[in-house]
C-alpha cells in the first residue's frame, strides 16, 4: 500500500475548516520570513496558499535579510501581544549573526503552531495539551487516515532530531506504542529495524533504509526529504531516507515527495485553528501557564 499524503491532508485541512468557520474570529496565521531564500519563500507561500484556502487570514511579514536579532524580537513581542494573532512562526533558517533558539522560545507558547517552545515540548511528553510539532503530528494523522494500527505496535524511529524523532516517539508513546529511537551510533541498526512493526526514517540520508532491513509486511514511513542533484529541467531531484527497493517488502510505503510533506503543512493550519480555540475560550496567558509549570 502506498500511503499518499494529498488525500489524508485534504481530509485535515476540511477539518481544520470546519472548526475554524465555528468559531466566533477568523483565526490568523501570521508568518516572519527574513530575506529571500527561494526556498523559504517557496514554502512560507504554499503555507499561506493553504491558510487562505481554508478560510483563515494570513500575513506574511517580510523583512529584510539585515534584519536585527532585536528588531526581530520586537516584531514578535508585538505580535504575541496582539489578541488577533492565533498562530505566529519564524521561517527557518535565520541569518548565522541571529540565536534561532532565543528567537523561537520569545514565540507565546499559545501561538507557538511549529510546536517548537520548550513550553509545548514539556506538555507533549507529559500527556498535557500542547501544540505538537507540525510533521510529527502529521504522521499521525496520516496512520490514521489509512486505518493504521499504533497501539500495541513496535516502533524504531531512526533519528533523533527535536523536530521529528524526539516529538514523534511522545506522540507514538501516547498511542501505546512500543518505541526505540536509533541514530546514527546506534549499533547494528539492521539488527533493530528488522524486529520493527513499523519503521520511521528521520535522518536526512538518502536511501539509508535499505529492503534488507525491513521485516515483510512492516509498515514504513519514509520522513526524509534529500536533494540528490536536478532534473534535466533543473528542478531539485529528491530523494527519502528509504530505498525504493523496500515498497516490494513493506506492506504501507510513504512515498517521497507525496507523503509526509503534504502533511506536515496541514498540520500547521490544524495547529492554527487549535491556537485559535484555546485563546479564543480564554485559557491563561502564556506566562502563567510557564510559573504554574515551574513551581
Amino acid at each position: 500500500m502506498i500511503l499518499a499524503g494529498p488525500p489524508a491532508a485534504q481530509a485535515l485541512l476540511d477539518e481544520a475548516r470546519t472548526r475554524a468557520a465555528a468559531l466566533p474570529r477568523r483565526p490568523e496565521l501570521h508568518v516572519i520570513r527574513l530575506g529571500e531564500d527561494p526556498a523559504s519563500v517557496s514554502y512560507v507561500s504554499l503555507k499561506e496558499k493553504k491558510a487562505l484556502e481554508v478560510g483563515l487570514g494570513s500575513t506574511v511579514h517580510a523583512l529584510p535579510s539585515a534584519t536585527s536579532q532585536a528588531e526581530l524580537l520586537s516584531l514578535i513581542e508585538r505580535l504575541n501581544a496582539d489578541p488577533a494573532v492565533s498562530g505566529l512562526l519564524v521561517q527557518l533558517p535565520l541569518p548565522a549573526f541571529i540565536d534561532s533558539e532565543r528567537v523561537l522560545n520569545a514565540i507565546s507558547p499559545e501561538k507557538d503552531v511549529d510546536g517548537f517552545h520548550p513550553v509545548n515540548v514539556g506538555r507533549l511528553w507529559t500527556g498535557a495539551a500542547a501544540l505538537p510539532p507540525c510533521t510529527p503530528a502529521g504522521v499521525v494523522r496520516l496512520l490514521d487516515y489509512y486505518g493504521l494500527p499504533v497501539a500495541g505496535q513496535r516502533v524504531v524511529i531512526v533519528g533523533r532530531s527535536n523536530i521529528v524523532g524526539k516529538p514523534l516517539a511522545a506522540l507514538l508513546l501516547a498511542r501505546d506504542a512500543t518505541v526505540t529511537i536509533a541514530h546514527s551510533r546506534t549499533p547494528d541498526l539492521a539488527a533493530l529495524t528488522r524486529e520493527a512493526d513499523m519503521v520511521v526514517a528521520a535522518a536526512g540520508r538518502p536511501h539509508l533504509i535499505t529492503a534488507e532491513m525491513i521485516r515483510p509486511g512492516a509498515v514504513v514511513i519514509d520522513v526524509g526529504v534529500n536533494r540528490v542533484g536536478q532534473t534535466k529541467s533543473g528542478k531539485a531531484k529528491l530523494a527519502g531516507d528509504v530505498h525504493p527497493e523496500v515498497a516490494e517488502i513493506a506492506a504501507a510505503l510513504t512515498p517521497v515527495p507525496g507523503g509526509v510533506g503534504p502533511m506536515t503543512v496541514a498540520h500547521l493550519i490544524m495547529n492554527t485553528v487549535l491556537a485559535a480555540e484555546r485563546l479564543q475560550a480564554g485559557e491563561q496567558p502564556s506566562e502563567l501557564v510557564e510559573v504554574e509549570l515551574l513551581a
